[in-house]
């Protein structure tokens, strides 16, 4: 097995949206499931977040929304102001066992919009470094979709998650409403690890880059 602090807790999340970046659009709802490598549970948090008055809908993924009317339902009902919504999710997740890792599927999607409004409404961030705010997880996040492409060894153009066998989400389907796209992606990063944890292990060494 991979060594793995057993008190480290992944935080894996999926977001919805009505546009492509949080500096001209607005998040709508995300979903956390929080798990151990192991796939324990700890525990989920969903929330549904009103639109930013400073911010507009991207006209295509709008366009996108109307052919998903039970996914847009889902990720507009009961919606709740941001400023409400993230020091409440940031409070959930120090209360997580161990040191707090986020998770998405990709990274760089999902982790850019919960790292803004974090930052923007709780003052805190998805990365953990050398800052002087609240922090609430660790080092640079999980990125699934490079996991797993790496994992599986597939060249890069094939390491898009809907290649990924539906059992390794625990045959959970990708609905776009993000507790059921959380609970899914949760599912692959415990199978992941599970792969990972047969392979030739490297020992750490120092490095001279910091």
């Amino acid at each position: 097995m991979t060594e793995i602090e057993p008190q480290t807790t992944f935080v894996v999340t999926d977001i919805e949206a009505d546009g492509p970046t949080p500096l001209h659009s607005s998040m709508l709802s995300f979903a956390s499931v929080a798990i151990s490598a192991t796939g324990e549970r700890f525990g989920e948090f969903e929330a549904v977040l009103k639109p930013r008055p400073d911010r507009q809908p991207d006209e295509t993924t709008m366009a996108w929304w109307q052919t998903q009317p039970e996914a847009w339902a889902a990720a507009t009902t009961n919606a709740e102001a941001p400023e409400a919504v993230m020091p409440r999710y940031a409070d959930w997740v120090e209360s997580l066992p161990g040191f707090r890792v986020f998770a998405a599927a990709p990274m760089i999607f999902d982790g850019l919009w919960m790292d803004h409004y974090l930052d923007e409404f709780a003052g805190t961030r998805v990365l953990g470094g050398p800052f002087k705010t609240r922090q609430i997880f660790r080092g640079g996040g999980v990125c699934l979709y490079t996991m797993a492409g790496a994992l599986r060894g597939a060249p890069y153009l094939n390491w898009g998650m809907q290649r990924v066998p539906a059992e390794w989400y625990g045959h959970i389907e990708h609905t776009h409403k993000a507790i059921d796209d959380a609970r899914g992606f949760a599912n692959v990063l415990v199978k992941l690890f599970s792969i990972s944890s047969s392979l030739e292990k490297h020992e750490a060494t120092e490095s001279m880059y910091r």
